[in-house]
């Protein structure tokens, strides 16, 4: 799905299938998510949502804003915000290129899916640029005919 290699020991969590559509994902980026104890319970349990999340540069550091993980009933009664903005953990020389990209016109930061590799939380951003309405319907229109054909050669007979 995305363009970072797919690991035996990576479970998914969540997966943003809006970002196909309303956006042009041209590169990937893993990133980890610094996260408190009962926010990771909560997103082990698959309690998150990617629908509006974005990530932004601040003072050098990538920072994840409107995703929301649910607040997990058996934990403590002082629980961060559900909705709270999460710091992003890459290395140095790939905040300082996302950076670089981010300035130039047109690009975003959306996160494309949420997974556990080895025990940590990771997430795949995608630099972005937006799609046109005009492209999302030749997106659509290229979707119905690879459907029509293959539903062609399905009910042919040999």
């Amino acid at each position: 799905m995305s363009g970072v290699k797919k690991d035996k020991d990576e479970k998914v969590v969540a997966v943003n299938r809006k970002a196909r559509h309303e956006w042009e994902l041209e590169e990937f980026f893993e990133a980890g998510i610094e996260l408190v104890g009962s926010e990771v319970k909560s997103l082990r349990a698959g309690n998150v949502s990617l629908q509006d999340a974005f990530a932004r540069p601040e003072k050098n550091e990538i920072w994840m804003y409107g995703m929301h993980i649910d607040v997990w009933d058996k934990g403590s009664p002082f629980q961060p915000d559900s909705k709270r903005k999460r710091r992003l953990l890459l290395k140095r020389y790939e905040i300082r290129k996302l950076i670089g990209k981010i300035n130039q016109k047109g690009y975003s930061l959306i996160p494309v899916k949420i997974y556990f590799k080895h025990g940590w939380a990771k997430v795949d951003l995608a630099l972005a640029r937006g799609k046109k309405l005009y492209d999302k319907r030749e997106a659509l229109r290229e979707k119905d005919a690879r459907r029509e054909m293959e539903r062609a050669f399905k009910n042919r007979d040999f």
